[in-house]
């Protein structure tokens, strides 16, 4: 199923005095950028981590933010390292004495310092890993499917939209099969009233038309704006990452839009070709979110 690249899953679990909290939000990205927030005791486990995220999701700017909370017997084993304390205090003391401020500092304000008080989670590090895969993969499978949910929308109004773009080219392709009849009997009326007479020579028509039909025919391009709406179509019907794919098809559809508009010297044909513009741009915005 198409996915779209904004989403978010939140996953909670708890165990034996354990909690643990994941959160995965996402936007749009051209590529696949992952950023991972987690307890610094678990930096070991972020590559783990990128390598499951990155099973379900190809692209998109993804934040993942993982809490631990650990309340169970062992968990309250707090250690402090007094060696980085005593390193700490020792600069304090110094910064003091050559700044001439008042040394006020109490063994408080000590413990909040970085790495100076430690929860000794590494008996159950293995156990707590485990736990935490299985939070992370809750959290994915949410996020993942609010994806696809946002995703079947829009392949729905990109459909809708395409659906509009093809009848305005049935339109198109039916007002093209006259122009050329069209621009000869202009061209008979003209150049009669130039000569002010009947007198047309027909090899000097023959060339004008042979130059115009050239000049002006649209069904090259006709032909190929059908075969990309067909492309079109029968890509979001695909379950694998397509929206580059898509990206790529539009811009093919829009080139194709503009000579059709540039080249038929048609009211008619060119009212048809705002239209289309004006669905191809949102069909554009749309892909933007696709994965």
């Amino acid at each position: 199923m198409i996915r779209s690249m904004t989403g978010f899953g939140r996953s909670k679990y708890e165990n034996e005095g354990r909690t643990y909290t994941v959160e995965i939000k996402s936007v749009n990205h051209k590529y696949n950028d992952i950023s991972i927030k987690l307890p610094r005791f678990l930096n070991e486990v972020e590559d783990k981590i990128r390598k499951r995220v990155s099973e379900y999701i190809s692209r998109g700017k993804i934040d993942v933010y993982v809490g631990f909370e650990n309340y169970s017997a062992k968990g309250t084993d707090i250690k402090i390292n007094k060696e980085l304390a005593k390193s700490y205090i020792k600069e304090l003391k110094e910064l003091a004495k050559e700044t001439d401020i008042k040394y006020d500092v109490n063994v408080i304000d000590i413990s909040r310092f970085p790495e100076i008080l430690k929860i000794e989670d590494d008996e159950n590090l293995e156990i707590i890993v485990k736990e935490l895969m299985k939070t992370l993969d809750e959290a994915i499978e949410k996020f993942v499917s609010m994806r696809e949910i946002e995703g079947s929308r829009l392949i729905e109004d990109m459909v809708n939209r395409i659906s509009l773009v093809q009848k305005k080219q049935e339109e198109i392709n039916k007002f093209s099969t006259g122009l050329v009849k069209e621009y000869i009997l202009k061209l008979e009326t003209r150049i009669n009233e130039i000569l002010k007479n009947n007198v047309v020579e027909e090899n000097r028509l023959a060339q004008e038309v042979v130059f115009f039909a050239d000049r002006c025919s649209i069904e090259e391009e006709l032909t190929r704006l059908k075969s990309h709406i067909s492309q079109f179509l029968n890509l979001i019907k695909q379950d694998s990452p397509i929206g580059k794919k898509l990206d790529f098809l539009v811009q093919e559809i829009n080139r194709e839009v503009n000579t059709i508009g540039s080249k038929a010297n048609c009211l008619e044909i060119t009212n048809r070709v705002v239209d289309i513009k004006t669905e191809i741009e949102n069909i554009r915005e749309q892909i933007q979110n696709i994965e």
